[in-house]
Order: structure tokens, then sequence, then C-alpha cells
């Protein structure tokens, strides 16, 4: 992310400050993607979790301050509301077995955080949107007592000009208004970071955007909010909506939205992402560090470019470009549109294929672009978001015509082996592959996704707050067992 916060307030000195530091900062990046050799190396994974904490009877606990110093694990940071903690799992190289890696690390962080949040009386939900959640508990209150939390709610209240309006229609409907982002914090998702070497860059960001569609289609896990039947990925019409910090969109507002899926197909790399972020986004934390970024360059050092990744932390693409300036700087690709859970198993099955997705179409990307609009992978995202499995997604093919409608559970697993070759031209181990595509093969076959799941249980336990308790309950059991949720009997 970047620079630590020292403030929460700012004026016009801040901000023309930073915007000279970020034109610095892409000056240089831009010598150091063609400086030879950058970034260049084995591609690795990592992943970042997001929890959701919770009391006895089921409902919000707040109290993610009193876990974090329990668990005293640096895999652990605080996230948007009082109830939300994130895990940082460590990178792994992607050749050999780094899904089973990264599931033995996110489970070790998770168990000492569930036996942390014990000695609070709370648990641990890996959820997408926690299902027992009421308007009452995403008031300003709950926002986490962190500076960076508090100035960028404030930043964003500023560019809003009035409350965050949130309208999603499903199979119920949802209109409410908010005076903070506090209703971001509903949402916990799964992020997986993949190295990638600047020369494939553009045609592996866009192979990402191509499979985010199907990958999130078989990973649906938030059906419900403030007890609403909406999508089987409502956070994606969420996060999007309560962020915004465009006053009135209907009114005229032309600035595109902090997240999106983007804003076409990428032609030159990952500097060109970068570009587009500074250019079209306002700053939300102008603050800016010690030292420039183009001397530190000519020095022969590398960048830290940390008002730039503090600027990039604030604008939240579903995947997003990422520079580290870590082992001599290198670019990643921040995969971002996945749900946490149901378990540990079915969130690193769907990083597996989501990762082998993307690494097994780029090879044919540049081509892959020409038979399918961006408007149209757009469209599939959304799709997915909405319906799942049961969403009807336009996939490109060399014949004419095409793209070609064809429903989310039959191309996903059609993909199965678009996703193999990729891990395995990875040097990801064979059983690996095995294990973990197996896992997402067979939650496509029974179409048990964690929102399937969820859905059945509320319309046999009703909608209520009880009803939703209970179904969260039996949910954390079978969660807490490890069963991924293909195996999962109805209640």
């Amino acid at each position: 992310m970047g620079l630590e916060i020292d403030r929460e307030e700012f004026d016009d000195a801040d901000r023309e400050r930073f915007a000279h530091r970020l034109a610095r900062s892409l000056e240089a990046l831009r010598s150091l993607v063609d400086r030879p050799g950058f970034g260049v190396g084995p591609p690795s994974v990592g992943a970042e979790l997001e929890l959701a904490l919770v009391d006895g009877g089921a409902l919000p606990f707040l109290g993610n301050q009193a876990v974090l110093d329990e668990v005293a694990d640096p895999r652990l940071c605080l996230e948007v509301d009082r109830f939300n903690l994130e895990i940082n799992a460590r990178p792994t190289l992607l050749a050999g077995r780094p899904f089973t890696t990264l599931a033995a690390d996110l489970g070790d962080a998770l168990a000492a955080t569930r036996r942390a949040a014990a000695k609070h009386g709370a648990r641990v939900a890996t959820v997408g949107i926690l299902p027992t959640l009421e308007e009452r508990d995403l008031d300003r209150s709950v926002l986490s007592d962190a500076r960076r939390y508090r100035a960028l709610s404030a930043s964003l209240r500023r560019l809003r000009q009035g409350p965050f309006r949130i309208e999603i229609d499903g199979g119920d409907s949802l209109t409410l208004d908010a005076d903070d982002v506090t209703l971001e914090g509903a949402n916990t998702s799964f992020q997986i970071h993949l190295r990638v070497d600047p020369a494939d860059y553009a045609r592996t960001y866009n192979a990402a955007q191509l499979a985010t569609g199907p990958a999130l289609a078989i990973a649906g896990n938030s059906p419900t909010f403030l007890g609403r039947t909406l999508w089987e990925e409502t956070r994606i019409a969420l996060f999007r909506q309560s962020v915004d910090d465009r006053f009135d969109v209907a009114a005229g507002d032309w600035r595109p939205a902090r997240v999106s899926f983007g804003h076409g197909w990428v032609r030159r790399g990952a500097v060109e992402l970068f570009e587009e972020v500074v250019a079209m986004h306002t700053a939300l934390l102008p603050i800016t560090g010690e030292g420039d970024p183009l001397d530190e360059l000519a020095r022969g050092a590398t960048p830290g470019l940390a008002e730039l990744r503090l600027h990039n932390g604030t604008v939240w693409r579903w995947n997003r470009p990422v520079y580290d300036p870590d082992a001599g700087g290198h670019l990643r690709v921040e995969l971002r549109a996945l749900p946490a859970g149901p378990t540990v198993t079915d969130a690193v099955a769907n990083a597996a294929f989501f990762v082998g997705l993307t690494l097994g179409l780029a090879p044919r990307a540049d081509r892959l672009v020409h038979h399918v609009t961006f408007g149209q992978a757009r469209r599939n995202f959304y799709e997915a978001a909405r319906y799942g499995l049961s969403a009807e997604l336009l996939w490109p093919c060399d014949d004419a015509p095409s793209p070609r409608p064809v429903g989310a559970k039959e191309l996903a697993l059609d993909l199965l082996h678009v996703a193999r070759a990729g891990l395995d031209a990875g040097g990801v181990d064979e059983d690996e592959i095995d294990a973990w595509l197996g896992v997402v093969e067979r939650r496509a076959e029974t179409g048990n996704t964690g929102a399937a799941w969820q859905r059945r249980a509320l319309a046999r336990l009703g909608a209520s707050i009880d009803g939703r308790a209970r179904m969260l309950d039996e949910y954390q059991r079978r969660s807490e067992s490890g069963d991924p949720v293909h195996r999962w009997a109805d209640l």
C-alpha cells in the first residue's frame, strides 16, 4: 500500500505535491520497466483472505483489534469494519505444490485466529457477505479504529457530497443510503496475487480479464445482504456502490467508478494501467514521503514508488496491477473478484482454477481479444456475479461467429483443460493440479456452490434474523470441518 498514514486531513498544497510525485513516479516506472532484466523471475502466487467475526449468537462481533492483539501474528491485519480481519498468506513459487502450501499457511493462520477469537467469545466466518448483518450494524461507529480507514472514509465522503446510495435488484430488491463507507466492510473477499514478467504483462492481464467471468461463476458465496436474496455474488454490486465517490451519475457525473472492471483491453503493459489510475482518479490519501523516485533510479536503486502504490490501493479494479519494490522490483496481477470461503479448500481450489485459466489463456490472448469485445468480457463478469452457474456467458472462438453464448456451468467444465494446461506450463505438479481442479470440477458438476447452499438453507429456515443466524451456525460448522462445499448436505 505504500506510505503509512500519519494524518487524516489534507489541503490543496498536499494534493499538488502528491500530483507532482505521482508524475515523477510514473516516469520512474516507465524507465524501470525498460531496464533489462527488471521483474524477470519465476512466477509466484500469494493470497489475502478477509474474515468476518461473529459472537455466540452469530451476530457481528465488533472486536477485531482485541482479536488481532490476541493472535499476535504478522500475517493478520485490520480490515475496514470492526468485525473484519485479513490474513496475508506468504507468497510461494508457482512451480511444485503452491496451492497445498497456500492452503497450509492460510489454514494455520485461520486456526490461530479462531483460537484468539474464542478467548473473546467470538468465532470466525469465511463467507462472502455475513448473512446476519442488519442495517444498524453498518453505521459510522463500526469503522475500524485505524487512521488509514478514517482518512479514506473522510476523503470519499468529501468527493461524494452526499450519502452512498445502494440499489441492487435480484430475487429481492434493496435500496438504502449510507453515511459512510462501512457497507464496504460487509464484503469479505479472497484475493490472489500472480507475479508476471513485464514482457508478458499485457497478454496475462487480458487473459485474467477473460478468465474472471467463469472463475466467478463457479465460486459464488454471497447471495444475501440485509436479509434480502440478491445476486449469487452480491459483493460485486455492493462493493462498487459502497465506495463510489461520484456524486450523481444520473445527473452527469462523468468520472469513472473507483471500483470497476476496467476500460479496455491492455495493449502496452502494466504502465498503461498505472497511467489510467493516475489520470482518471482523484487522490484520496495525498501523503508524500521522503526521497524522489527519479533520484533513486539515477543512483541505480529500485524506487519504492510509495505514492503510486498508495494511490493505486485506493482504486479497486477487479483485476488490479501491482508494483512491488521487493527483490529488485516486480509486477503482479491481483485477482480480486473471488469471495471468501466457504472453506480454505474451496477458496484455494478457486485460486488454482483462476490462475490456471489465466495462464492457459495468456499465450492466445493477443488473438482472443480480436474475437470478443472488452464490453462482452465485462458483461460476462456481471452476469456471472448475478446468476452464478446459471449465467449465460459469451466466449470467444476461432470460427465465426464469435463470441458465442454458452452456459456458465458448461463453460467452467470445458475450461478445466485450459486451466490444467496453464498450471502444467507453470511447473505445478500433476497430482497438485488433479487435486485442486478436481474440487472445482465436482462443484461444477453438482452445482452446489456456497451461494446455492445458503439459498436453499434460507428457503427452509426463513430470512428472519433467527433463520439467518441458524443458517450461519450450520454453515460455520461445515466450514470449520474443512469439507468442501460440494459435499455439504442440505439442512
